[in-house]
């Protein structure tokens, strides 16, 4: 996380935060091209958007082609605002060839903490 956010009192994101949970399946062969990217992302937005509070790019264990993105943002608005930045375009124009599939995008409400 990012010095330059303020934070929930209990060290990460506020309640009532948004989230957003993405799953893509890796092509054989393409993981390092396709964490390369997904990396650029994640670290471009937890440093350049204001909104962004987490962005964590997770490898579940088990299923070797998968991988997990759990972003938190302030607000709808803030992620729409994610969606309209030069990485999250260059993430958009990098990863198709990489994929075998994309899970559908889930949208959550933080509770706790």
């Amino acid at each position: 996380m990012s010095d330059q956010h303020p934070e929930g009192a209990s060290g990460g994101a506020p309640a009532g935060a948004f989230v957003v949970i993405a799953e893509f399946v890796v092509k054989a062969g393409h993981m390092a091209a396709f964490m390369e990217a997904a990396l650029d992302d994640a670290r471009c937005s937890v440093r350049d958007e204001p909104g962004c509070r987490q962005f964590d790019v997770v490898r579940p264990e088990g299923l070797p082609d998968a991988v997990l993105f759990y972003e938190v943002y302030d607000s709808r608005e803030a992620f729409d605002a994610h969606l309209r930045t030069p990485h999250f375009d260059r993430f958009r124009l990098a990863f198709p060839p990489l994929i075998e599939a994309e899970r559908p995008v889930r949208f959550a409400g933080r509770v706790h903490p």
